[in-house]
C-alpha cells in the first residue's frame, strides 16, 4: 500500500480518545487565599486553624469585625480578621461556616460581595430535640443549594460536613484521619475543593456528586451526632475502594 492510500485508509478512522484524567491529578491551590464566613464558630475556627497550619492564607469572617479579629489574634498563624464582606472580597474561596438559622440572610446580604468567588459550603441543617439531633430539609433541598440559588453569581460547592470541630481544634492532633465528600456542578470547582482537602494531613477530598446530592451528605451528620454520642468519639467517614 502506498503512502497516499495508507492516508486515504486512515481518514475514514474516528480519531483517537486522549486518556482519561487522572482524577487524582489535582491542582496547585497553595496559593490561594480562604475565607471562613462563621469563623469566629466551633466548626470555621477549626477549618481556619487547620488550613493556615497547613500554610494556606486565611482570613476569618464574622459580622462584627471585632470578634474576627479577636479570634484570628488567639488562633494565631497569620490568620487575619475581618466582617463578613471585606473577609468575602478579599478571598479566593469562601468557606460558609455560618449557623443553619443565619444561612440565608448571611448570603443574602454578601452576594454582591461573592460574586465570582468560589463558595464552598459545609452549613448541615439540623434540629434537636430529646431523642437527639435530626435532619431538616430546607425549601430548596439543601444547604448547598440554597446557597447556589442565593448566589447566581458564585461558583457553589458542598465540602467538609462530617468533620469534628473538637479534632480540627485540638493543637495536638496531628493528622486528621477521614475523606470529605465534595459536590458541585463544575468539575474544576470540585478538583480545587479536593486539593484543599487534601492540604490538610491525613484528609482527602472525595468527588461525591452534584448539588441535587448535598441533602443526604448534610443529613448524614445527624447520624455521625449519635454515634458520637453512643461511642464517645469523634467520629468520620472513609470511602473504601477509591
Amino acid at each position: 500500500m502506498t503512502s497516499t492510500e495508507s492516508a486515504q485508509a486512515g481518514a475514514g478512522q474516528a480519531p483517537a480518545k486522549a486518556p482519561a484524567k487522572d482524577p487524582w491529578d489535582l491542582p496547585d491551590v497553595s496559593g490561594l487565599v480562604i475565607g471562613v464566613l462563621g469563623g469566629t464558630g466551633d466548626q470555621g475556627r477549626g477549618l481556619a486553624y487547620r488550613f493556615a497550619r497547613a500554610g494556606q492564607k486565611v482570613i476569618i469572617g464574622s459580622r462584627a469585625a471585632e470578634r474576627a479579629e479577636a479570634a484570628a489574634a488567639e488562633l494565631g498563624l497569620g490568620i487575619e480578621g475581618a466582617d463578613n464582606a471585606e473577609c468575602a472580597r478579599r478571598s479566593d474561596v469562601v468557606i460558609i461556616a455560618v449557623p443553619w438559622e443565619g444561612h440565608a440572610k448571611t448570603l443574602e446580604a454578601l452576594r454582591a460581595d461573592l460574586a465570582g468567588k468560589l463558595v464552598v459550603d459545609c452549613v448541615n441543617p439540623l434540629g434537636f430535640d430529646k431523642k437527639g439531633a435530626y435532619a431538616l430539609k430546607p425549601e430548596e433541598g439543601s444547604a448547598a443549594e440554597q446557597a447556589a440559588a442565593l448566589l447566581p453569581e458564585s461558583r457553589v460547592t458542598a465540602a467538609f460536613h462530617h468533620l469534628s470541630a473538637v479534632l480540627l481544634q485540638d493543637e495536638s492532633v496531628e493528622e486528621i484521619d477521614t475523606d470529605v465528600m465534595v459536590l458541585g456542578e463544575s468539575r474544576a470547582d470540585t478538583d480545587l475543593v479536593q486539593a484543599l482537602a487534601a492540604r490538610i494531613p491525613g484528609m482527602r477530598g472525595v468527588f461525591s456528586g452534584r448539588l441535587r446530592n448535598a441533602h443526604q451528605v448534610e443529613a448524614l451528620v445527624a447520624n455521625l451526632i449519635s454515634v458520637n454520642r453512643r461511642y464517645k468519639a469523634h467520629a468520620g467517614l472513609r470511602v473504601t475502594d477509591v
